[in-house]
């Protein structure tokens, strides 16, 4: 969210609640609150890095909502089902304005169109590559909720804005059916998403305890219902910041290169960076990746051994590498 957006919004029309608090839906840890009253915010995001961000800033945090609202800003999120659904929810909770900001490359235009079908909408605000509206009253949205996880087959249950909502990502398949039977004992799904590489991980006798880092709480959500086996633990965290108590055999991951819609392979790079230092010394990394991602230079940085093992495509590669560097002391 652009706190120009909402600046320009208070001075032509929008009118918050003097002392009542504003929920602030799913803000990036780049959004701009400054407009608003912090002590009055309360941040509603299941994304960790995001909560850790506004959470050392001062404001409330919680990963849903918390009885009424007198205000809500919904920082619009790229997949539609799941910015339906907090349009909805925000509606459901909140007494005065429901304010939509998001860009244009997000559906915000869409958003908008759809909102307009329903009820009257006041803006819209255009700066910055973006837009920002409001209902005020918000009409229910009840067709637009967020229903329980849905079933893709195979045993396997998502939900609306998780990565591959739909069904198993390829690359994820690619990877789980290409590993060796020898994993270790402790093992590491690092970005585990809802949980399909684990629950594959784990059809081997000989490991002991998987942790599954997933910095979404909608899929770790969907990850407790598809991964029950005891072995498993789940932790809702930035993989980025987490580490083990003691060095694992064998980190798996199929790392995310984009930032909202932005290509950003730095994101990847720390991700492998992050592994090397999850392992043992003489631990091993499995990873699949796009084949264009040129992640090689970053793995031979940080572990003695490298390799392209057999099972990609033209669309993405399997990477092994094995004993991480350490840095010196």
């Amino acid at each position: 969210m652009t706190g120009i957006r909402l600046s320009l919004a208070l001075e032509g029309g929008l009118t918050l609640p003097a002392s009542a608090r504003i929920a602030v839906f799913e803000p990036t840890p780049d959004s701009d609150l400054s407009p608003l009253t912090a002590d009055l915010c309360h941040v509603i995001t299941g994304d960790k890095p995001a909560r850790d961000h506004f959470a050392a800033l001062g404001y409330a945090c919680n990963t849903a909502p918390e009885g009424r609202y007198g205000a809500a800003v919904i920082c619009l999120p790229r997949a539609k089902d799941r910015a339906r659904a907090l349009i909805a929810e925000a509606a459901d909770v909140t007494d005065g304005p429901v304010i939509v900001d998001g860009l244009k490359t997000d559906g915000i235009e869409s958003a908008l169109k759809a909102c307009r079908a329903r009820t009257t909408c006041e803006g819209p605000i255009n700066k910055a590559h973006g837009k920002l509206f409001w209902m005020d009253p918000a009409p229910a949205f009840d067709d637009w909720r967020q229903g329980p996880p849905q079933d893709i087959g195979e045993g396997f249950v998502t939900a609306p804005g998780v990565f591959s909502a739909d069904g198993i990502d390829p690359a994820s398949r690619a990877l789980a059916d290409n590993l060796p039977e020898k994993l270790g004992a402790h093992v590491i799904d690092l970005g585990a998403g809802w949980g399909y590489l684990a629950r594959r991980a784990l059809e081997r006798d000989t490991i002991k305890q998987i942790d599954l880092i997933e910095a979404d709480h909608a899929a770790l959500v969907c990850a407790r219902l598809n991964v029950t086996d005891p072995r498993a633990r789940l932790h809702w965290e930035d993989a980025l910041r987490w580490r083990p108590e003691t060095g694992a055999d064998t980190v798996l991951m199929n790392p995310p290169f984009h930032t909202a819609r932005k290509a950003d392979p730095a994101l990847g790079r720390a991700f492998i960076t992050a592994a090397a230092e999850m392992l043992k010394p003489s631990g091993q990394l499995w990873m699949v990746a796009n084949r264009h991602l040129a992640y090689e230079r970053t793995l031979a940085t940080v572990f003695a051994e490298v390799a392209e093992v057999p099972g990609g495509d033209t669309r993405f590669k399997l990477l092994h590498a094995r004993r991480p560097l350490r840095k010196p002391r």
